[in-house]
């Protein structure tokens, strides 16, 4: 039987020495199929555009792919014992487009299928909440060659995906999220092309974005028509951008940025239609003519949660002026806002090389509340990479506890301030294929000895996580 509904509720916190998050607050945490299942040929699975690019030369470190990734797909029944252990009270995944549907449309794979059942199975059976989403990136490489996320097609071809797998698995599914990160996918796989599918056409990026969001609006509307009792979401990563000083060319870098990362998704998905500076910003880039008549009216069809993703802040100054004859690059991160420089504040880092920023997290839930919705709102990751060493059998790693206690010291003061946050989703379960970055980053409250058999050890943060969970909050400092 699975968890009933979390309450996200204010004013319920304890008030003595220890943080007491509210009664039923949802602890979890978070994965992505093509960085932990493997298997990628086997039982009719289908090529994505992450296992194209992770095998074309020089775009993953060490020339790292996801083929066997965790090995996910064959240690599911273990994996999911290692979520008991822990006390996890939900499990974020993600499903496989390619798995469930080869080439992108068509017929179901029923033995991709019978994979996520005896997954939620599993989970069920432990008293584990599963909380599937949809898309975390791996387009079928198929969709790709007919262009992608840039083409409207694949907004249509999403709808008839989440169709699958909400008929095979909608009787035991209660919490969907139908997009990771749609800034990713659209602004580092087409515009920079860091990601899959390593496209660089700034107008492209927009394009994709646009039709992510379409496709999440589709996809909704297919949800509540075959599921109403669904609960229903998408995950933004988010970041608080503040101006390197009060010049007024840095402040109005920092606003070309939080339109690009934040605004440009949360004002359609919300408030169903675009911030009109970020239109202008983009006039250079596109017309916009990709947006038609009643598009921002899926896109915000009404949603029951809205996920963030927070890991760390941006601060930004204006650079030096483009030369008026040159426009823009082709591709890029930031479209139209090339010249803008990121500014190290010189605080500590993750492995990744980003800021450690705890107090941005109340921030980002204060203002998704404070402006957009008062929908429950949920943190669907958050979490660090640091080099993890293996001593006499065990992982000591204290800089990740540091880190998960002031994030979660953090939502807790946000909902103290009033949010309505009802979960936490610690990224990542176990050490993964970090995207482009293959093997060599370490996120995982488990490690994985990719060398020994794909051995798992629990850290030091899982059993620290654990005991979190055990007590539904945080020691007194």
């Amino acid at each position: 039987m699975s968890n009933p509904a979390p309450s996200p509720g204010v004013g319920v916190l304890d008030q003595g020495t220890e943080l007491t998050f509210p009664s039923g607050f949802l602890w979890g945490a978070a994965t992505a199929a093509y960085q932990i299942e493997g298997a990628a040929t086997e039982d009719g699975r289908g090529p994505s555009i992450w296992d194209t690019f992770s095998h074309t030369e020089g775009t993953v470190v060490a020339g790292h792919t996801g083929d066997v990734a965790c090995d996910h797909y064959h240690r599911l029944a273990s994996d999911v014992s290692l979520m008991a252990d822990l006390g996890l009270k939900s499990y974020r995944f993600s499903v496989s487009w390619p798995r469930v549907q080869p080439t992108g449309s068509g017929p179901a794979n029923a033995k991709g299928l019978d994979f996520y059942r005896r997954l939620v199975d599993d989970l069920l059976d432990s008293d584990i909440e599963p909380w599937l989403t949809l898309y975390h990136w791996d387009l079928p490489q198929r969709l790709e060659d007919e262009g992608g996320w840039p083409a409207r097609d694949t907004a249509a071809r999403f709808a008839d995906y989440t169709r699958l797998v909400v008929d095979a698995l909608g009787d035991r599914v209660r919490h969907w999220t139908t997009l990771n990160e749609p800034w990713c996918s659209a602004f580092l796989g087409y515009g920079s092309g860091v990601h899959a599918p390593g496209r660089t056409d700034s107008a492209a990026a927009v394009r994709a974005g646009h039709h992510l969001m379409l496709g999440h609006g589709l996809a909704v509307q297919a949800l509540r028509a075959a599921r109403p009792d669904a609960q229903v979401g998408v995950t933004v990563n988010l970041y608080p951008v503040d101006p390197a000083t009060d010049s007024p060319e840095d402040v109005d870098a920092a606003r070309r940025i939080d339109g690009l990362a934040n605004r440009f998704f949360l004002d359609p998905l919300l408030r169903g239609s675009y911030p009109q500076d970020v239109r202008d910003d983009l006039r250079r880039i596109c017309d916009f003519g990709h947006v038609r008549d009643g598009d921002l009216a899926v896109i915000a069809t009404p949603l029951d949660l809205v996920g963030i993703n927070y890991y760390s802040r941006h601060v930004v100054a204006a650079g030096p002026p483009e030369p008026a004859s040159s426009g823009f690059v082709s591709g890029s991160t930031w479209p139209g806002s090339e010249d803008v420089r990121f500014v190290s504040r010189g605080v500590p880092v993750t492995d990744m090389q980003w800021e450690i920023d705890a107090p941005g997290l109340v921030e980002t839930l204060r203002r998704v509340h404070d402006e957009y919705t008062d929908l429950p709102l949920y943190v669907t990751e958050n979490g660090s990479a640091f080099v993890d060493t293996v001593v006499d059998g065990r992982v000591d790693d204290v800089d990740r506890v540091a880190y998960f206690d002031a994030h979660l010291r953090a939502a807790h003061a946000a909902i103290s301030a009033g949010v309505p946050l009802g979960g936490y989703f610690a990224w990542s379960l176990m050490d993964n294929f970090e995207w482009a970055w293959g093997f060599t980053k370490r996120f995982g409250m488990i490690y994985v000895d990719y060398d020994d058999d794909q051995a798992r050890i629990p850290k030091s943060s899982a059993r620290w996580y654990a005991e979190v969970i055990r007590r539904n909050g945080l020691a007194a400092q």
